[in-house]
């Protein structure tokens, strides 16, 4: 059995797939989207959050972690002596079989037309435990998972068999573009959506929309082409948010985007419609 660490569980979900659900979010990821809404997703180890919102700046936190590190950092044991509660742990280590059972105590209520839904982070990076999860949930449970695509082959297509529905992330379709605003190639990516468009299972498109990155007319249309030449229907496109950098002052980084946050992005929804693709902004 395969263990894995898990940095959140969201439950009674309605956006990750169909009905209601719960979602987990499997910690660590290859990218490094420079809007990524979930930091303390990216690294696969266990980290420490202190929320900035009601702090006293009273150094309790760090001050435990100097006494036990001799460095002024959060630890473990910062969590005890908060005077507001502020500290906690993203990263909990979990065994397949122990996550299992967690999810399946509202079996009654997401078997009603809902499910479970991997996301992360990136989930496939966790592939061991997300298959082993996946199958001890098969016939249980409609199994989603909610994934940027960038994995090799052979993990694709392994989670791709054991899983029920699939929401896939498309961000730039520009390769350089890529590299540059996600920290990897997109080349991967593309592969996989391919394979997921000519495999029968279901799934929807996702483009997270990032004001002058990708929600500009050409990467749109590219998107749309490559959509319409594998006979793909359906879009959902999520407009940025600026409550993204709050996140970052929890986990200690800085969120320096090198993008104008403050401009609306824009879906150009006319630009799918035009290839007969179904959208809808979430």
């Amino acid at each position: 059995m395969r263990n894995g660490t898990v940095f959140s569980i969201e439950e009674f979900s309605i956006y990750d797939g169909p009905g209601i659900r719960t979602t987990v979010f499997l910690k660590g990821c290859p990218l490094r989207c420079m809007w990524c809404h979930s930091p303390e997703g990216q690294s696969f180890l266990p980290e420490m959050l202190r929320s900035p919102n009601g702090c006293l700046a009273c150094g309790a936190c760090l001050d435990k972690g100097a006494e036990l590190t001799g460095e002024r950092r959060l630890v473990k044991e910062s969590i005890e002596v908060c005077p507001k509660d502020l500290v906690r742990e993203a990263g909990t280590a979990y065994t397949a079989d122990g996550l299992v059972k967690k999810i399946l105590k509202n079996a009654r209520i997401l078997q009603n037309g809902g499910g479970v839904t991997f996301s992360g982070g990136e989930p496939l990076a966790q592939s061991e435990f997300l298959l082993s999860c996946l199958a001890l949930l098969e016939g249980q449970l409609h199994r989603a998972v909610q994934t940027s695509g960038f994995a090799p082959e052979e993990v694709f297509g392994r989670v791709l068999s054991c899983c029920d529905y699939v929401l896939f992330d498309l961000k730039l379709m520009d390769e350089e573009k890529h590299w540059y605003y996600c920290g990897q190639s997109n080349e991967p990516i593309l592969k996989n959506y391919r394979t997921l468009a000519q495999s029968g299972k279901d799934f929807i498109t996702r483009i997270p929309l990032i004001p002058t990155v990708n929600d500009t007319v050409e990467n749109l249309t590219k998107t749309a082409e490559l959509m319409a030449e594998l006979d793909v229907h359906r879009v959902e496109l999520l407009p940025y948010h600026k409550l993204t950098g709050s996140k970052y002052a929890m986990t200690g980084r800085i969120y320096a985007p090198e993008f104008d946050e403050n401009v609306l992005p824009q879906p150009h929804p006319e630009i799918f419609e035009k290839y007969n693709i179904e959208v809808s902004v979430l």
